[in-house]
């Protein structure tokens, strides 16, 4: 047994020492609540990738919902948070996916969580190790074997496959990465789950919207919606521009989650609200098929200046552009400089990447301006100069 003298009196202690540490390193981390008018930045920030969350026509469905069915949803899914709302949506959405279901939750974090650790639960999980934290968080609950390969790397993920003693495997990625913009090898992948009796989970929380016809995610650009051994997540806080989250599948996938997904069972359902204004996101979406392909070409006009700045970024597959500096510090620096040029960028700092990679994540939206093209050069330029003369 521990000695009394050992034991600390002050259990905050250690948390101060751990923020010290954190602030010193620069990985500290500030709230900064925005003003109804956005205090007049061009937004890059945000994941507001169709510039509908502003938009008046689903703040106006969201307003009639509430007046309806009230402000929250009063229960869980089972008990009272299922309205007419929510099945018309999950029918909605299951049309325009081309998916033989979908079921609703209240976060696409709790969508990852459901899918991938009720789906893997016992047995052989292989995730890509860029994957969002909602994966890899649910791959801990699913309390099975994780394999992490590295990133888009098909031959690892079929080696961990075929090395496999566990009676049923499951292979988990991004269809668009959060951080990298880059999409993931989803033919070869679901070619080697095929080949091993696993199932594939794909969370196209950046795909939704913004790939395939009509923005239908990546899924279904590849032509694969009607293989059951897809599993699809995707989220209403992006695109759909609203919040919420769903698990697309086979009816065996959506009735096992019924059953037995605890982030499903034990979570109050998503607000009424926010499942009217993604359904309106949705008839806007399909009024306006041209929406997903103005974002990827805003988000390669912004690599495109980041790259003729000199400044090191990626080949965006969606709406991220992705601009590596380095050090917290650099990419800090580099953000309270956008903000003095009229921009707000994303800042990402360990543990969102890995140490070394700190950066700049700029998300186009369809609605950028040619004012707000010109902001954005002025802003990158600042970061350029900035960097020469570090």
């Amino acid at each position: 047994m521990r000695c009394m003298e050992a034991i600390p009196t002050d259990p905050l202690a250690r948390l101060r020492a751990a923020a010290d540490a954190r602030a010193v390193a620069g990985l500290r981390r500030t709230l900064r609540p925005r003003t109804p008018d956005d205090d007049g930045l061009v937004d890059l920030a945000s994941n507001d990738y169709l510039g509908l969350a502003r938009d008046p026509r689903p703040a106006r469905a969201a307003a009639r919902a509430a007046t309806v069915w009230g402000t929250g949803s009063t229960g869980s899914r089972l008990v009272t948070g299922s309205t007419q709302l929510h099945a018309e949506f999950e029918d909605r959405l299951t049309e325009f996916t081309g998916a033989a279901g979908a079921l609703l939750f209240s976060s696409g974090y709790l969508a990852n969580l459901a899918a991938v650790s009720t789906l893997g639960a016992g047995g052989l999980v292989v995730s890509d190790a860029g994957n969002h934290a909602s994966i890899v968080d649910a791959c801990r609950l699913a309390r099975g074997r994780v394999v992490v390969t590295p990133h888009a790397d098909v031959d690892a993920v079929e080696k961990a496959l075929v090395d496999r003693q566990e009676e049923h495997a499951v292979v988990v990625t991004d269809a668009l990465f959060s951080v990298n913009g880059d999409l993931a090898p989803l033919g070869e992948l679901h070619a080697a789950a095929v080949r091993h009796g696993a199932l594939l989970v794909v969370d196209e929380a950046h795909a939704l919207g913004v790939l395939g016809a009509g923005g239908r995610g990546a899924v279904h650009e590849l032509g694969l919606t009607g293989d059951p051994s897809i599993v699809r997540t995707v989220t209403l806080s992006k695109s759909l521009g609203s919040q919420g989250g769903a698990v697309l599948g086979a009816a065996e996938v959506i009735q096992t989650l019924v059953d037995t997904g605890r982030s499903f069972i034990f979570d109050t359902g998503l607000a009424p609200a926010c499942v009217a204004a993604a359904l309106e996101a949705l008839d806007i979406l399909q009024i306006q098929p041209e929406l997903p392909g103005y974002v990827r070409a805003r988000a390669r006009e912004v690599a495109s200046m980041a790259r003729g700045l000199g400044l090191e970024t990626n080949d965006p597959a969606g709406a991220v552009v992705s601009i590596v500096l380095g050090t917290p510090e650099a990419a800090l620096r580099a953000a309270a400089v956008c903000a003095e040029n009229g921009v707000r960028a994303g800042c990402f700092r360990p543990p969102s990447v890995p140490v070394g990679r700190s950066c700049l994540r700029l998300t186009a939206r369809a609605n950028l301006s040619s004012d707000d093209l010109s902001a954005i050069r002025r802003a990158l330029t600042a970061v350029a100069e900035m960097k020469v003369n570090a």
